[in-house]
């Protein structure tokens, strides 16, 4: 017993909270400093690398509209967060304005191959990276084999990276899952009409596709052209059909290809690879204790969850009374709960202890934009109403000039009046939507607005990354039949809009593998 007792105490202590903060990314992790900060230089790197792979820059995002990284105990978690009864979610990604978010189980930062938590983020990460940096929509087949195609990487210990390799955890997709063929991703009309009871090798396919047209030396430049003509407007059979010719061959090639013993992949030497720093932070007692209620607060909770998650937030926030981060992550708990006076109350003190509380500005200006919408009184006093509820955004907007949420409820501000929205607040949800490509929502709220002013060519640019979306949806569905009625009716200006949305349209967000 005595030589136990000297082995616990010599035990190290379990790692504390770390925020590891780097140019595109924010990592929240229970590890050791050097865990945390060589898994943040590695995904710098995979930004890099696919910046220089596709000869394309992304604008350096605001601080608050970088990717926050929660990595939770294990893959249970993950799908506890995740919800539904998808057992095979190894973890998530969360596209918003102001707070996209992935959710993942603990990573092995380590050099080599990485392991599936890794390519489950890469692979989401290069959705949102190819979202940000083109303006044309893709095919699903793309997005997804363009997704799969980048996550296949390896990082080396002297911080070069390899791209484009094998993608083996599809291996036993393409082997024994349902088939999927060129065809069907290429002219998805019949591939998207049939019922899909079973998994099949959609991903696995699509990977196939988009390295066979990289790399087949007699495949040389159709790709390109494929993309070019997608970009002016071709259809995605046409397109197909012009650049690869017969389906039929492209299938066999694509067999042939599959079976050879050894791939091309891309080697990105340290030096292409440059990265900023990364700074490292420990969380305060208070904002570890609470960090698993942000967590769960930030993905999303019923009216159910939030009344129970703010039973803990309240005793946490009495523990630490002080703790600005603590006080602006019980706002948001009572927000959720919908107790809109107590939220803007935690938020001010939240801001007074701490000005540079972004959460709490933003939690302040949800809980007074509700109010606002609840408001009984005249015209005047719903003006007045809307007015106040926009001061904590207008506050944000003086600390992080390009946040987008200011620019998205100055827009908000006149449509839930039954305005119409000044010519300043259009531009704004523009500027916005710039700033935040990767939020569908926001993406359709814009393309809505456009088509209502009469810019219907303009509509259809915005609204064809959600009508593409590869992960589908009611959403994504709403968006492709307003650009089909967009391109049959040219002066059609959104009348009877409503008719065009699915039963489904609502309640998408999540999306993981």
């Amino acid at each position: 017993m005595a030589a136990l007792a000297a082995w616990l105490s010599a035990a190290p202590a379990q790692a504390a909270w770390t925020e590891a903060s780097s140019e595109h990314f924010v990592i929240y992790a229970n590890d050791s400093d050097k865990d945390i900060t060589r898994f943040a230089q590695q995904l710098e790197r995979y930004h890099a690398g696919m910046a220089f792979v596709l000869a394309t820059k992304v604008a350096k995002p605001s601080p608050s509209n970088r990717v926050t990284v929660y990595v939770v105990k294990n893959t249970r978690e993950v799908r506890e967060l995740h919800g539904g009864d998808n057992k095979f979610v190894g973890g998530f990604y969360v596209p918003r304005a102001g707070g996209s978010l992935a959710i993942v189980p603990a990573v092995q930062s380590g050099s080599g191959p990485v392991t599936w938590s890794m390519i489950v983020l890469l692979h989401e990460y290069a959705h949102h990276f190819l979202i940000s940096s083109n303006v044309s929509a893709m095919p699903r087949w793309l997005s997804e084999g363009s997704a799969e195609f980048f996550a296949s990487a390896k990082f080396e210990a002297d911080g070069g990276l390899w791209l484009g390799r094998p993608a083996n955890h599809r291996a036993g997709e393409l082997l024994y899952a349902q088939d999927v063929k060129a065809a069907d991703l290429l002219d998805p009309t019949d591939y998207d009409k049939r019922k899909h009871t079973s998994y099949d090798a959609f991903y696995g396919k699509s990977w196939l596709l988009y390295h066979y047209l990289t790399f087949g030396a007699d495949r040389k430049g159709q790709f390109t052209r494929y993309t070019d003509l997608l970009a002016k407007g071709r259809g995605q059979r046409a397109a197909a059909l012009e650049a690869f010719g017969d389906f039929d061959k492209l299938e066999k090639d694509l067999d042939h290809y599959l079976k050879q013993r050894r791939m091309t992949a891309l080697t990105l030497k340290p030096e292409l690879l440059t990265i900023g720093p990364v700074s490292l932070r420990t969380l305060s007692a208070g904002e570890a204790e609470i960090m698993p209620v942000r967590i769960r607060s930030r993905r999303g909770v019923s009216s159910e969850e939030a009344a129970t998650l703010l039973v803990e937030a309240r005793a946490i926030a009495a523990k630490y009374p002080d703790d600005a981060a603590v006080l602006a992550a019980l706002a948001e708990c009572e927000y959720d709960a919908g107790h809109d006076k107590e939220a803007v109350a935690a938020a001010d003190t939240a801001i007074r202890r701490d000005p540079s509380q972004v959460n709490a500005y933003v939690q302040k200006g949800y809980a007074l934009f509700r109010e606002a919408e609840d408001s009984k009184g005249d015209d005047k006093e719903r003006a007045a109403a809307y007015k106040t509820a926009r001061a904590p955004f207008i506050a944000l907007n003086r600390l992080e000039n390009d946040h987008p949420l200011p620019l998205i409820y100055f827009y908000r501000s006149f449509v839930e009046q039954g305005m119409q929205p000044p010519q300043l607040a259009v531009d704004g949800l523009i500027r916005a939507v710039e700033l935040a490509p990767f939020d569908l929502g926001l993406r359709m709220t814009l393309g809505t607005t456009l088509l209502r002013l009469g810019r219907s060519p303009e509509a259809r640019i915005v609204l064809g990354p959600v009508a593409n979306n590869p992960h589908g949806g009611g959403m994504s569905a709403f968006a492709h039949n307003l650009i089909e009625r967009m391109e049959k009716e040219p002066s059609w200006k959104g009348e009877d809009m409503g008719t065009e949305m699915p039963s489904d349209a609502e309640g998408e967000g999540a999306e993981g593998n």
